[in-house]
């Protein structure tokens, strides 16, 4: 299985906890998928002028709607001018979910599902969970960027801790099949 394939399936597997969550917690789910998976393309959003990189998932409760995107990691960075735990995103993504908040009346959620797993070029290990925040407050709160490969970071502090990793996972084992792209039997 190559590198490629293997981060795929992780970040699948954190995007279907994800949305078990969810949905452990009284929300219903939609995701957001593009028409033709072999495109290797992720979810779009199709506006009339252009079209944006969507977040994975739409999660509703009664009245209320909001974008979701479901991030996996292992552990959290240690930014090494700082000392601080960091966690983030590719800078292209994430400047379509500011302009997919911006042109549509649902907020976006960034959600990051951490394993807890020693951050690289530290000994430390770091906070397990799943931890997120609105983007429009995380605009106000970024970290730093980074240049290659274009990155935009936060740090762990701009994070609400929504939930424990156990708790991710138990709701994962209790939807299961939750988002699984595979045909129905």
């Amino acid at each position: 299985m190559s590198k490629w394939t293997e981060n795929l399936n992780f970040g699948k597997a954190g995007e279907s906890a994800i949305a078990c969550w969810l949905r452990s917690i009284g929300r219903c789910v939609i995701p957001v998928y593009e028409k033709i998976i072999d495109e290797g393309k992720g979810p779009q959003l199709f506006l009339p002028d252009r079209e944006l990189i969507a977040p994975d998932l739409l999660s509703v409760i009664g009245p209320k709607i909001s974008w979701v995107e479901a991030k996996h990691k292992s552990a959290f960075s240690v930014y090494r001018n700082s000392g601080k735990l960091t966690t983030g995103i590719d800078l292209r993504h994430y400047l379509d979910y500011l302009e997919v908040a911006q042109r549509t009346p649902w907020p976006v959620w960034l959600l990051f599902l951490h394993e807890g797993g020693t951050a690289k070029g530290d000994t430390r290990p770091t906070p397990s969970g799943l931890f997120g925040n609105n983007l429009l407050f995380l605009k106000e709160h970024e970290h730093h960027r980074w240049d290659s490969p274009a990155m935009v970071y936060w740090e762990i502090t701009s994070l609400l801790r929504l939930a424990t990793a156990e708790e991710v996972f138990s709701a994962r084992a209790r939807f299961r099949p939750c988002l699984d792209s595979s045909p129905r039997q």
